[in-house]
């Protein structure tokens, strides 16, 4: 019994992990119309921190030693810091919604680059097919996007956060696999908390206007994602290869897209259409059976 509810949960995860992660980007637009990034983000992770806090004191899981916290910090920094940081700064500075998920989603090209050196996985190349028919794809949406002025700046934060989560998926992988997820994320949120409070301090206004967009749009984001979403990350982490919890993120540009053409009526024409279907197209190669199991690094 237990058998089939782990096979079917390995077969719904990657959906429910998709789906979630993506209408992260349609809470970050609600939330950041109440605040600035980093405000509304020192909000969210204390707000997770309390949750996570009475979930631990019900529970009483194990927590992580020194060295296994330290760990939890610098994933943290990376998973949830500079990744969210980025994001919401881009969407902040009115990168669409439906679009500030494209240059993250180039994660499994990171992640295959780095996954061999870093976590002695093998890309085969039906894989690294797919990873570039999934590149092509994102070209294809990014064509005649503008790049200057705060879009510029939008889309550099936009960066920033695909380098972050590509390493923090890698380091999460390498060094916090063994570390209960309710003990380490509240290490990781906490850290975090503490970070952005630092950097709205010194660049916010610190200013939020407590309207029920904004109460809404963190709630979603706190249970949905922070807990949800990042749980069922951390899971598919474990269970799988980093190249193919990667490829995953290909579909959240398309996913997002379709989200924010219903909530805000942006839209895509139909290059741009072509090109998420392409990356969708590439998720497919990527996770194609035949592919090789990851080889610890450590045994």
């Amino acid at each position: 019994m237990n058998q089939r509810w782990d096979d079917l949960a390995a077969r719904v995860a990657p959906a429910v992990f998709v789906v979630l992660w993506s209408s992260g980007f349609i809470g970050t637009k609600y939330a950041v119309s109440g605040a600035e990034p980093l405000t509304f983000l020192t909000i969210r992770m204390s707000y997770v921190s309390v949750l996570l806090a009475i979930i631990i004191a019900i529970w009483r899981p194990k927590w992580p030693n020194l060295r296994e916290a330290a760990h939890s910090a610098v994933a943290g920094l990376l998973v949830h810091g500079f990744y969210l940081g980025g994001v919401s700064i881009a969407i902040y500075l009115n990168v669409p919604a439906g679009l500030s998920a494209l240059i993250p989603g180039l994660q499994p090209i990171l992640t295959s680059t780095l996954a061999n050196r870093f976590l002695g996985e093998r890309v085969s190349a039906l894989q690294w097919g797919g990873l570039l028919l999934g590149l092509a794809g994102v070209l294809l949406v990014l064509r005649s996007r503008p790049m200057t002025g705060d879009l510029g700046w939008g889309w550099f934060a936009t960066c920033i956060a695909l380098v972050s989560i590509t390493l923090g998926t890698l380091y999460q992988k390498r060094f916090c696999g063994r570390i209960d997820w309710r003990t380490g994320n509240i290490i990781q949120y906490v850290t975090c908390a503490i970070f952005y409070a630092i950097g709205a301090w010194l660049f916010e206004t610190r200013v939020v206007n407590w309207t029920a967009e904004f109460i809404l749009g963190v709630s979603w984001l706190v249970i949905a994602l922070s807990i949800g979403s990042i749980s069922v990350l951390y899971w598919l982490i474990r269970r799988s290869a980093a190249t193919q919890v990667a490829s995953l993120f290909y579909l959240v540009p398309a996913t997002t897209a379709v989200m924010a053409y219903f909530l805000f009526d942006e839209w895509l024409d139909w290059v741009g259409i072509v090109g998420m279907a392409i990356c969708a197209a590439g998720v497919l190669l990527v996770n194609k059976p035949a592919k090789a199991e990851p080889v610890s690094p450590g045994s």
